[in-house]
Order: structure tokens, then C-alpha cells, then sequence
């Protein structure tokens, strides 16, 4: 992420997510948007336990971000379970 002026310019992987699961232009705090990159960054953090296997700070930041996830899931599912469903399926997500 960098600044320039009023602007943040966001990382390529970012902006792509934000783009494909926007709900209109100029969205990024959708619950949809906040999933998607969450469970993103969950997959980064999978991957750099996998061969940090003792780094026990980011396992537990690990853990807060999927309880945030989760969070966010349980509100969708009450704002809408169709929107819920949708999403769940387009990120692979179980339940």
C-alpha cells in the first residue's frame, strides 16, 4: 500500500479482490469485499505457517483473523442468505 497525496494505491492481489466482489464501483467495505480479503490474507498466513512452523505470533494473529471472518459471515447471514450463500460458494468456504 502506498500514499500518494489523498490516494492510497493498493496492491495488485488487493485490488483485484476488491474489484470482483465489489457490489458497485467504489465499494470496499461490503461485507463481501471484507470477506474475500480476509480470506486472502488467511491463505498468506496458511501458507507462511507452513514453513514457520514456530512462529507462534502470527498463528495467533492467524486466529484472530478467521474469528473476524467469521464474524462478518454471521452478520451477511442475517442481512441476507442469499447474498451468504452466493458468497460462500464463490470462495469455496464450508457451510
Amino acid at each position: 500500500m502506498v500514499k500518494t497525496g489523498n490516494k492510497v494505491i493498493l496492491s495488485d492481489d488487493k485490488q483485484k479482490i476488491i474489484e470482483e466482489f465489489a457490489q458497485k464501483k467504489g465499494d470496499t467495505g461490503s461485507p463481501e469485499v471484507q470477506v474475500a480479503l480476509l480470506t486472502h490474507k488467511i491463505t498468506k498466513l496458511t501458507q507462511h505457517l507452513e514453513e514457520n512452523k514456530k512462529d507462534n505470533h502470527s498463528r495467533r494473529g492467524l486466529l484472530k483473523v478467521i474469528a473476524k471472518r467469521r464474524r462478518i459471515l454471521t452478520y451477511l447471514q442475517k442481512l441476507d442468505e442469499k447474498r451468504y450463500k452466493k458468497l460462500i460458494a464463490k470462495l469455496g468456504l464450508k457451510k
